[in-house]
């Protein structure tokens, strides 16, 4: 899971919204040597139903809110590597600057990518998923709510890019059973959360967890997250007890 890639100035908060643009170039080149295998989320739900096997070395790339920066910086990585990535788009705010970052003093403002570079990553063999139309904490707002921002985000979404939007992310990982079925009900095929960990056969499509990566990680770091299995934080084992 990442956010920004880009350059910025050394942080003490927030660090999981940045990675440097040279760590990722790194990091990137670290899967490349190491023979890692970068499926796209199709894939990747393919193998967790059995339908195909895991590849030994098999990771997923999925970016949150569709920064600007991502084409400016990601993009030419990937491109070199052949990798394929999910770009999780906020329907409503497409071209705009993330407003929410103002909440934090001296936190610069990020511009999120129009929907005409949303196409442009379409055609480079970038997937597009939902991050709903408001960037709201979908597990501390009501049903009607949680219906508009995940069913409208899909139909906008679909129309910039003439095409079926069908992988859903939760801004913030906020979520709970109620938005869960609301995104089932949607037509989502996946759900991506911040529950940390690597995805397994057990997991639910819809509660899919993830690893963030940033900007304090270094390629050991990387590395630690990526290739060391680790024992699920409380909050993936819960879910993984008591599906949906």
């Amino acid at each position: 899971m990442y956010h920004q890639i880009g350059e910025f100035a050394p942080m003490k908060r927030h660090r999981a919204n940045y990675c440097d643009h040279r760590r990722f170039a790194v990091q990137m080149d670290l899967l490349a040597r190491f023979g890692y295998v970068v499926l796209s989320l199709g894939e990747a739900l393919e193998c967790l139903r059995g339908v195909r096997p895991i590849p030994p070395k098999a990771v997923v790339l999925t970016f949150d809110d569709a920064y600007d920066n991502f084409a400016d910086y990601a993009l030419p990585v990937l491109e070199r590597h052949g990798f394929t990535a999910t770009v999780y788009a906020i329907s409503g705010w497409l071209g705009c600057r993330a407003e929410w970052f103002g909440k934090d003093p001296g936190r610069a403002i990020p511009t999120l990518m129009s929907g005409e570079r949303l196409r442009t990553l379409r055609a480079a063999g970038i997937s597009i998923g939902s991050h709903t139309v408001n960037h709201l904490k979908l597990g501390e707002v009501d049903l009607a709510t949680k219906r508009r921002e995940i069913r409208d985000s899909k139909s906008a979404l679909e129309d910039v890019l003439g095409e079926p939007v069908v992988d859903f992310c939760y801004p913030f990982g906020s979520f709970d059973l109620e938005t869960i079925r609301v995104v089932e009900e949607a037509g989502y095929r996946s759900a991506t959360t911040c529950l940390r960990g690597a995805a397994m056969h057990a997991d639910h499509p819809l509660v899919l967890p993830r690893k963030a990566i940033s900007y304090g990680d270094d390629l050991l770091g990387f590395w630690w997250k990526v290739a060391v299995k680790h024992a699920p934080k409380p909050a993936l084992a819960q879910w993984r007890n008591a599906p949906p």
